[in-house]
């Protein structure tokens, strides 16, 4: 009986793999009853490594080629089966293969805002996203680590974890750039090098290689973008705080425009026009006073009423330029969070008050 059971048995004589496309990384092959022959053929693909494991230890790893297997090409599985070199009976070990080709056009990015240290801004809460590309280096490392015992390991059920490793070190590579945020738009490739230098390591416990690494955005949030577009228009007009608040009115008339002139509307665009309010309240003043000083001079060459009244007191006021000087101050302070929206809205409102 025994002898029968010996002759029913299926001797496996050639090992090999073909992709199917499905994204599979790892996949153990199919010997439930089976016994491999000895002087076997494994083939093993280019883009392809295989792995014996024997009694759930890792025996011998091959890479790509064709193999016979004898006690010669498998010695570690020999040495742990205590083969005789004269010995060769079939063998039941396990064996799995592994993908080695790039894993393509991953996505990375950012649900929720990351915080960054900025030497322009302080504090910075950017979003970033892009792809990367990876690759199995080391597969016993990937099947002690990740895939174990598993049938099929694919690229979907790591996604989740490699996606978080990339997010993980974002803040490590804005601050080994050394690039400010103004100027990562004009450095994504020395950036996203960073990130994959900063990442590449936690990939390569795992048995994996970080390919490549791109940037495709990075943002700020919606209030700190309205700093930065404010910087940007100072920036083209220069230090002239005259020509600056001719881009304050200009930038805030379309808003309130756009408000229809009533409800609740006028009060929210009050303040964004402020500064071309106050400007325009500052022109008037001045000229009324020349006009004052005008008239003046005139009574006392003509020995008038005039010349007995003196003139008005000019209200104090405070220059333009150091108000907005303390704006941008203040401005500062809320980016970093040192101030509310609600406290800088009050302290812009009465500074513009001072301009009277």
């Amino acid at each position: 009986m025994a002898l029968m059971d010996f002759i029913k048995k299926q001797f496996i004589d050639i090992l090999e793999w073909t992709e199917d496309g499905d994204g599979t990384l790892a996949w153990r092959f199919p010997m439930a009853g089976n016994e491999i022959q000895y002087g076997a053929s494994l083939t093993v693909r280019e883009s392809q490594m295989a792995v014996f494991v024997n009694e759930g230890k890792v025996a011998d790893v091959f890479g790509p080629g064709m193999y016979k297997l004898t006690t010669q090409t498998i010695p570690v599985l020999t040495y742990l089966k205590n083969w005789d070199k004269l010995f060769q009976s079939p063998f039941k070990s396990d064996l799995y293969f592994f993908s080695t080709r790039q894993q393509i056009d991953q996505r990375w990015g950012t649900t929720q805002p990351v915080t960054v240290r900025d030497k322009d801004f302080g504090a910075v809460r950017l979003r970033a996203f892009g792809n990367y590309a990876y690759r199995i280096v080391d597969p016993k490392a990937f099947y002690t680590e990740i895939s174990g015992t598993r049938d099929r390991y694919t690229v979907a059920e790591l996604d989740g974890q490699l996606r978080a490793l990339m997010l993980q070190h974002i803040s490590d590579a804005v601050a080994g750039s050394g690039i400010a945020f103004l100027d990562l738009a004009a450095n994504q490739v020395e950036f996203a090098a960073q990130l994959k230098a900063a990442t590449a390591p936690a990939f390569a416990k795992l048995g994996l290689g970080l390919e490549t690494v791109t940037l495709q955005n990075v943002s700020l949030p919606e209030e700190l973008q309205k700093i930065l577009d404010q910087k940007i228009g100072m920036g083209m007009i220069g230090n002239d705080m005259g020509k600056f608040m001719q881009y304050q009115t200009a930038q805030s008339i379309p808003k309130f425009a756009e408000g229809g002139g009533g409800g609740g509307g006028v009060a929210g665009d009050a303040m964004g026009l402020g500064a071309g309010v106050a400007l325009g309240q500052v022109m008037a003043q001045q000229l009324s006073q020349g006009l004052q000083g005008g008239g003046a001079a005139a009574g006392l060459q003509g020995g008038g009423a005039a010349a007995a009244q003196p003139a008005p007191a000019a209200p104090a006021a405070i220059r333009p330029d150091e108000v907005m000087a303390t704006l941008e101050k203040l401005a500062d302070l809320k980016a970093k969070g040192i101030l509310t929206q609600d406290e800088f809205d009050a302290k812009k409102a009465e500074l513009l008050k001072k301009l009277v």
